[in-house]
């Protein structure tokens, strides 16, 4: 079957373009202790962790499941709170629609 306007994907190229857009496939922050801290981007994260991350009923288990409970006691003796994580989360969230709006196309 021939496609109308002859363009074919290739994945690893689409996801190679996608994770440049987004600045790479992890979202490294800094709490206010100068602690650097990592979690998947929610475009490259697995499924694991989507349910966890989803599955959240407080606060405080989303941030548990968005840092995993090592990095969690870090950024909390940051003495951040546990709602600071979910707006860091949201920001990321509106950064990339922006960011994959302009996604360069080849």
């Amino acid at each position: 079957m021939s496609k109308p306007n002859k363009r074919r994907y290739k994945l690893s190229e689409v996801k190679a373009q996608y994770t440049e857009a987004v600045g790479g496939d992890q979202v490294e922050f800094e709490t206010d202790k100068n602690d650097v801290l990592t979690f998947p981007h929610p475009l490259f994260a697995s499924d694991e962790w989507t349910e966890a991350v989803d599955g959240a009923e407080t606060s405080r288990d989303k941030a548990i499941a968005i840092l995993g409970q090592e990095q969690y006691e870090t950024y909390a003796a940051a003495g951040h709170s546990d709602g600071d994580i979910g707006l860091l989360f949201l920001a990321v969230q509106q950064d990339m629609q922006g960011q994959i709006k302009r996604r360069p196309t080849r």
